[in-house]
């Protein structure tokens, strides 16, 4: 198909010439979602989109079992694992921007029952985050409202608020996905500020912290009483399974491809973009709480569902800083909305990719015509939000942590599944020919980063609860939560190997060019900028 000197200019000629609609189980493989989202939409969702609770109200539990170095460490490693997966996501969907995104992907480099494997793990995952993610809007609302008997109705506005974005199309979630964005890197580039200036003594009580909480109560906390390093490595082991919720989400740029205008332009820059919201905004972040919360403060509890504040509230609290902690509670109420939005918008578009593959009812692939909506994938999405009213008998704090469990290791072996889709993909390139510098976006790391990704999610899964094998620590609902997302991936897919009796996608016959031609024929340049402030953003997302 092509030679090692072969350039994209020759894939895209190939690609023009070559239109076809392929078929599979009634389903016709067109375009019909609408490509919406901006340059700007795609920026901002990148940096910021789903970054919520777990960095805002999952790194209590974190701190409370980790200790300040614990969290720390538990995030860098998370953080490079996350960064490893992007890229490797990154140079197949600059180079394939269609619906589906990485479960299309997966079909077409591994095989058909990997793609339904991961398009109905991926489904299930953003339809248990979601309620997660309004769970935790009850928790924080609770830092005003004592009574969590009425955590039900602001579950429920939480709920309207996040259904009516996305049944009004890509375009209106895109934009008030970049406001809310918005919001939240502003919020976040303040507090690590405040956070700064309170550790050095220029709060109220000018109280000089520096690392205070590191010496006492320490750097890390022992495990449940358990002496010595043994102790301490599995206080910061815990730490990994909610940093993973943190950070899963980053690859939803994947998804937001088949909506996107100019992918092939726009998507490797929200790839390179990435790490800085690894570095700043994560690390930065737990770094931050690490210094002026101690890991022994009652606040961290969340599992009792009283606790009404994030970490960095109960910093600014215990800094006597009034009036603060109401406005940045209320901004980590947005982001709240703004992840639980994310999360409704990825799952609808999960299903309908999962019924464009064959692998869901044909039902879920019908889009309206003019907004380009999957109006009934979106629909199903959310009845399963309805979850989040678990949180009224059980305690929101308590539901939020069985969610975030789930989804973390679902999340996981999405990133998994990402980088077995890679490392085939790369082997397709190598056996047709295809020079990867060629691509709209690669890198040198590979095809080492893919499988570091791959060995990295896949210890994280297995030992995320190593905590209930512990003599006397068993605990139902931790093992269930934790190991039923990894028995169901292998699950499914030796079933669907069984069911659609069908075999791995031989290198030489990977098919990399379908699609491709009405991808090229939208691509358009980006208009001018026409006034101060679009000149300022072109700047600021031109790398």
């Amino acid at each position: 198909m092509a030679s090692n000197s072969q350039s994209s200019d020759s894939l895209k000629e190939k690609a023009v010439v070559q239109v076809e609609v392929q078929e599979r189980d009634g389903v016709e493989h067109q375009q019909e979602l609408k490509r919406q989202l901006k340059n700007r939409h795609v920026a901002m969702i990148s940096i910021g989109g789903v970054i919520g609770t777990g960095l805002f109200l999952s790194t209590a539990t974190s701190l409370q079992n980790g200790g300040p170095v614990g969290l720390l460490l538990g995030y860098l490693v998370m953080g490079t694992i996350c960064y490893a997966t992007m890229i490797t996501l990154g140079e197949m969907i600059s180079y394939l921007p269609i619906p589906g995104g990485h479960i299309k992907l997966a079909e077409r480099f591994v095989d058909p029952a990997f793609s339904f494997t991961m398009g109905w793990n991926y489904w299930y995952n953003w339809v248990i985050v979601l309620p997660a993610e309004l769970s935790a809007a009850a928790v924080l609302i609770n830092f005003w409202d004592k009574n969590t008997s009425l955590n039900p109705a602001w579950v429920a506005i939480c709920l309207v608020v996040v259904v009516t974005i996305n049944f009004l199309g890509a375009g209106a979630y895109g934009e008030t996905e970049f406001f809310f964005a918005s919001i939240k890197v502003l919020t976040i580039t303040g507090l690590l500020i405040l956070g700064i200036i309170i550790d050095l003594g220029g709060g109220p009580t000018h109280d000089r912290l520096g690392f205070r909480y590191w010496k006492d109560p320490g750097p890390f906390v022992q495990f449940d009483g358990i002496a010595g390093a043994k102790g301490r490595f599995l206080g910061w082991w815990s730490v990994m399974t909610r940093a993973a919720f943190s950070f899963i989400g980053t690859e939803i740029v994947a998804i937001a491809a088949g909506e996107a205008k100019n992918p092939r332009k726009n998507l490797p820059k929200a790839i390179r973009r990435v790490y800085i919201r690894i570095l700043v905004f994560y690390i930065g972040g737990v770094t931050i709480i690490g210094l002026l919360v101690p890991s022994n403060d009652s606040g961290l509890n969340l599992s009792s569902g009283t606790a009404a504040s994030s970490p960095f509230v109960i910093a600014i609290t215990r800094a006597r800083i009034s009036v603060l902690p109401h406005i940045i509670n209320a901004a980590l109420l947005s982001s709240a909305w703004s992840a639980a939005s994310s999360d409704m918008y990825t799952s609808s578009r999960a299903l309908y990719g999962l019924a464009l593959a064959g692998n869901a009812p044909k039902i879920f692939a019908k889009t309206l015509g003019k907004t380009g909506l999957p109006i009934f994938s979106l629909v199903v999405s959310t009845a399963f939000s309805l979850l989040a009213f678990m949180g009224v008998s059980s305690g929101a704090g308590k539901v939020f942590g069985w969610f975030s469990n789930l989804t973390a290791i679902a999340g996981m072996l999405t990133w998994f599944g990402i980088s077995v889709t890679y490392l085939r993909f790369y082997q397709g390139m190598k056996a047709q020919g295809i020079d990867r510098t060629t691509l709209p976006y690669y890198t040198n790391l590979q095809p080492f980063a893919a499988w570091y990704s791959v060995f990295g999610t896949l210890i994280i899964c297995i030992f995320s609860a190593w905590s209930v094998f512990l003599k006397g620590h068993w605990d139902t609902a931790t093992f269930v939560t934790n190991y039923l997302p990894l028995a169901l991936f292998p699950i499914l897919y030796l079933g669907a190997r069984f069911w659609l009796r069908v075999k791995l996608v031989q290198p030489s016959q990977m098919d990399f060019l379908s699609g491709l031609d009405e991808i090229i024929a939208d691509e358009q340049d980006d208009p001018p900028p026409k006034n101060l402030w679009e000149k300022f953003w072109a700047s600021l997302v031109s790398y």
